[in-house]
């Protein structure tokens, strides 16, 4: 029901992001930040008070989300009602795409008309990733995945996005804090709620499942197919907004434009071994 609901409310959600405003750039406005930067805002549709980069981003990952996500969730929900262990991970995955985007829409983009829907989707995402995560049977993990998976090769390179990831943000941190200058990207937002989420909560738990694969040990191997199905939709939406920031004119760094796009063929490797390698139970 929770992932049903997510799936309607996310369909309207992203609807309205991508088709409220118009194509035209003259309702783009100047606006200077308090660090004296001057940033140029979108003036139109709900993300009108975001900046032009910003907008552009999220209009990226509400066309992921509504062409990809969605019917990735609607699919591996009937999957998993037919009794497969693959549609449950993949589920399981997939609403920690939606948990992670929504939490980002609630924190970081400007208060606009779709404030309380972000805040919605957030929660109902949120119960529902941490029902179907406990759905499974901690006792029988090991038994859902042959013993030929490449535990270390998988455990290895979830432990290198990471640190890739970790580097990518505190080179960019580090430099704004040692310069005393705003970091790149943070126009006219308060703080940098992306590096928030990613430093705080999917750098550790990336390293730690790495680290449990490769140990083998059984939970690890759940929350390897959680962090992969996740990091492949979500990787895949931050590719498409690095694509529209530089449809928009945005300047977008090197490294961004290199690192965010190895990833993603990187985890979508991990995602077909790990699919390849599950164990369906006998009914």
């Amino acid at each position: 029901m929770l992932s049903v609901l997510i799936s309607v409310i996310a369909v309207f959600a992203t609807a309205v992001g991508l088709f409220s405003d118009g194509i035209s750039d003259g309702t783009k406005y100047t606006f200077t930040s308090k660090w004296g930067e001057d940033v140029k805002l979108q003036g139109s549709g709900v993300y009108s008070h975001d900046s032009v980069s910003a907008a552009a981003q999220a209009k990226a990952q509400d066309g992921v989300t509504l062409f990809l996500a969605i019917p990735l969730l609607l699919n591996s929900l009937i999957i998993t009602i037919k009794g497969s262990i693959k549609g449950r991970m993949l589920l399981t995955g997939t609403l920690g795409y939606f948990l992670y985007t929504y939490a980002s829409y609630s924190f970081l983009t400007m208060y606009n008309s779709l404030f309380l829907v972000y805040v919605l989707l957030f929660s109902l995402s949120f119960f529902a990733f941490i029902l179907a995560l406990f759905s499974f049977d901690k006792e029988s993990i090991h038994t859902y995945f042959k013993n030929s998976l490449p535990s270390k090769g998988i455990g290895f390179s979830l432990m290198v996005i990471a640190f890739m990831i970790l580097l990518l943000w505190l080179g960019k941190i580090l430099n704004s804090l040692l310069g005393g200058t705003p970091p790149q990207g943070l126009e006219h937002y308060s703080t940098l709620v992306i590096q928030v989420l990613d430093l705080a909560i999917l750098v550790p738990l990336a390293i730690v499942t790495g680290i449990m694969v490769i140990r083998r040990q059984p939970f690890g191997y759940l929350l390897a197919t959680v962090v992969v199905f996740k990091g492949v939709t979500l990787l895949l939406a931050i590719t498409a907004m690095l694509v529209a920031m530089i449809y928009s004119g945005v300047a977008v760094s090197i490294a961004e434009c290199v690192i965010f796009p190895t990833m993603t063929v990187a985890i979508a490797a991990c995602m077909v071994i790990l699919l390849k390698h599950v164990r369906e139970p006998l009914r």
